[in-house]
């Protein structure tokens, strides 16, 4: 096992009170456990933050137990703490085409709180709140060491890893109340699925060259490509470290191509029983139901 095939995933056996920290599969069936390696912890931000010779931890991980993942194991957030959740809105041509609006002139940043962080696995909330909730899926860079004032020419440096992230809106809250302020209606229980790991940045050799999807009860409702975001990660890195800084384990959930609910004709909403899969290739599947409250 090399460390450029390092698909960190954090999960709890059956009775488990304190989460564990592994490396799943790339067919997301098995896992390696860390439990009982020395100077290890039990959770990837720390880990991070120790930033670990990953060559070194490969070779560990080599003759630890395999796992099957079934009913017996719960896949959480491979990140469940980070100090940040920085998004970014209209940050893909194609979904500033189907608004009719134009491409922004500088990133629209928002944030989402950590309560609505959820599971690859786990259910979504349709809160009674909100009539109008939607899909987005979206690529998420997780920090791997402080950054502050980084150079462009740097930022690609501060980089872990990628994920996987179904970024769900509630669109009333977002567009009609609140005074149009976006936080409420994107950080509501569970409206942030994330997973299913956390893939070492060396084993995406061009992060601008991915497949992301989304279906909808088996209907594809998004596909599209990283290449068409407008604000690529080093620019946004550097933008972001001139005012605030950024730390390990934190994450930018970087926008979502065409294809969303409410831009949709007639527009479409998420219902109870609903079940939305969000992809993008190389870097996982979730697979989220929507519940009644």
């Amino acid at each position: 096992m090399q460390a450029a095939r390092m698909r960190f995933v954090q999960y709890l056996r059956r009775g488990d009170l304190a989460k564990r920290l592994g490396l799943l599969s790339e067919d997301q069936k098995s896992l390696v456990e860390f439990a009982g390696l020395e100077g290890v912890p039990s959770d990837l931000k720390t880990l991070i933050a120790q930033d670990p010779n990953l060559e070194e931890l490969a070779k560990k991980a080599e003759k630890q137990p395999r796992l099957e993942v079934n009913d017996d194991v719960t896949l959480l957030p491979p990140i469940t703490d980070p100090g940040k959740i920085i998004c970014i809105g209209l940050n893909y041509q194609d979904h500033c085409d189907e608004q009719n609006k134009p491409a922004p002139k500088e990133p629209m940043f928002f944030s989402k709180f950590n309560n609505a962080l959820v599971g690859p696995q786990d259910n979504v909330i349709a809160h009674a709140a909100s009539s109008k909730i939607d899909w987005e899926v979206e690529l998420v860079c997780v920090i791997g060491k402080v950054a502050r004032q980084v150079p462009k020419s740097q930022a690609m440096d501060h980089v872990f890893g990628y994920s996987v992230a179904q970024d769900i809106s509630a669109r009333d809250w977002q567009k009609e109340r609140n005074g149009g302020q976006f936080l409420i209606g994107k950080s509501m229980d569970t409206f942030l699925p994330l997973g299913p790991a956390v893939v070492h940045k060396s084993l995406v050799p061009d992060v601008y060259n991915l497949n992301l999807k989304t279906w909808v009860n088996g209907v594809e409702k998004q596909n599209g490509n990283t290449g068409n975001l407008i604000f690529k990660l080093d620019d946004v890195i550097n933008r972001l470290s001139q005012t605030i800084t950024l730390l390990p384990g934190d994450i930018i959930v970087t926008g979502t191509p065409k294809g969303v609910g409410m831009h949709r004709t007639p527009p479409e909403f998420l219902q109870p029983g609903d079940v939305v899969q969000s992809e993008i290739v190389g870097l996982g599947k979730l697979c989220n139901k929507i519940v009644a409250p």
